[in-house]
């Protein structure tokens, strides 16, 4: 019996119990528009805009971009694979390598970590926005500038609470329409930018190798792997007669396009002059002619916080957590609000931006691992999900010693832009940043190790898959 009624959703029918099979009628092509629409959004233009930042050439920070988000976007569509078999959301998945105590810890940073980037993306929205108005001689001072923070949030709010099928409709609707003004906002863009390829402020071989490293765990490989622990809680909705290949490929092609795609157009505008910041580079690329259409870019981060609002008060529930829905998205707005009054008042979107994105990856990339390698690797895409809910409220020590360790071992090998978020290792190695690499190595080969000695066909009751079958 699943630990936490539906009743405790007020606008949602489901809570955290696994999806029967009457809730799950959304198709792969349906998870394609809702990553889509999450990355089709301004903040990823700061993603390629970042690589200038750090010295690489435009040349330079397009492969980076295009090859590291192959691999992190590929594990993301894993773990999308895993809700869809199971109809489970993620952080109660969460328990089968942790036990469902262990998995409480996991489940209380990603539920912070879900509101914190509410105000993330919000910052964006709202220098945007500002910067439309500017254009319109619409000039307010300070209260002009929390009068639009609360607006928007107060939107973000009331949108989450209607759960998976509004966010599912909201995308597949408006996603298209979006696709279509990004392209024709590319093409404006790129005709009027004079590109420069090869210029770079990295001239030596180590400097500009510690840059490739830094830009690979901000924006890279690391982009798909911070999506991770929001995965199965849409893909769990995905009717069973599709696919585990659909599924993968709908996911993981659904986070890569629009973000490599983004990602080269800042690129390209940081390239040709433009400011790192995502509100300059929109103006100074397109001016006037573009005050319409950044109306509808507003969309991508607006459906971006759908998204964090709704995992986080899964994380909530998943926890243990006995607050109607509405109360758990309030609080949500609150931290999310104060995480935004810090951003407003940093000098550089792009470094706050990259410290920001190199703290969180510290945990995940080594808890992703964690995960993956119980469910694939160890239990062979084999787990009785009842399990989950059932039973003693267990702790596996076993993994959360993992996490821990990976958690140091991604410390030790981390260069962000504040003293605190740089590991002894990576001095040691010119400053270099393999964060993600070291995290995920020390977790999940530490917990194989332990694990391997228990039994896992005592918690296996379904027949094996294939992962890509």
């Amino acid at each position: 019996m699943a630990d936490e009624p539906s009743e405790s959703v007020r606008f949602d029918a489901h809570g955290i119990e696994p999806i029967p099979d009457h809730g799950r009628d959304s198709t792969p092509w349906e998870q394609f528009w809702i990553w889509s629409g999450a990355n089709i959004a301004p903040i990823n233009w700061v993603l390629g805009a970042l690589g200038i930042t750090l010295g690489l050439s435009l040349v330079e920070t397009l492969v980076v971009v295009a090859l590291g988000n192959l691999v992190g976007c590929a594990v993301f569509g894993l773990c999308n694979v895993m809700g869809h078999r199971t109809g489970v959301n993620q952080m109660v998945l969460g328990r089968a390598p942790f036990g469902r105590r262990g998995a409480k810890v996991p489940g209380v940073v990603q539920g912070l970590l879900a509101m914190a980037w509410v105000g993330v993306n919000t910052w964006v929205v709202l220098d945007l926005m500002l910067a439309v108005l500017r254009q319109l001689g619409v000039e307010g001072g300070p209260w002009l500038r929390y009068l639009v923070a609360g607006v928007i949030m107060v939107a973000q709010l009331w949108l989450a609470l209607y759960g998976f099928y509004a966010i599912r409709t909201f995308e597949k609707y408006t996603v298209p329409a979006t696709v279509l003004v990004m392209v024709v906002m590319t093409v404006l863009a790129l005709s009027q930018a004079n590109l420069d390829w090869t210029s770079s402020t990295a001239t030596t071989t180590p400097d500009k190798f510690t840059a490739v490293t830094q830009l690979l765990t901000a924006i890279g490989v690391g982009w798909g792997i911070t999506w991770v622990p929001y995965s199965a809680d849409y893909s769990r909705f995905v009717r069973r007669g599709a696919s585990t290949r659909s599924v993968f490929w709908a996911s993981a092609l659904g986070m890569y396009l629009p973000t490599v795609w983004l990602a080269a157009l800042g690129a390209c505008l940081a390239s040709a002059g433009a400011s790192s910041d995502p509100s300059a580079i929109v103006v100074s690329a397109f001016g006037t002619m573009a005050l319409p259409v950044l109306l509808l870019i507003m969309h991508g981060p607006l459906a971006t916080n759908i998204l964090n609002l709704y995992s986080s008060s899964l994380a909530a529930l998943s926890i243990g957590v006995r607050v109607a829905r509405w109360k758990l998205t309030l609080f949500a707005g609150v931290i999310a609000s104060a995480v935004l009054l810090m951003l407003m008042g940093a000098d550089s979107f792009a470094h706050a931006f990259d410290n920001w994105m190199t703290s969180i990856l510290i945990w995940i990339s080594p808890w992703a691992a964690i995960v993956l390698i119980d469910y694939f690797v160890l239990r062979r895409g084999r787990l009785d999900v009842s399990t989950l809910y059932a039973g003693p409220a267990s702790v596996n020590w076993r993994g959360l010693l993992s996490l821990g360790m990976g958690v140091v071992a991604a410390w030790t090998w981390q260069y962000g832009l504040t003293p605190v978020m740089q590991g002894p290792l990576a001095i040691a190695m010119n400053n270099t940043d393999f964060s993600w690499l070291s995290g995920s190595l020390v977790a999940g080969g530490l917990y194989y190790v332990l694990q391997r000695s228990r039994t896992p066909s005592r918690h296996v009751s379904a027949p094996a898959e294939r992962v890509l079958s």
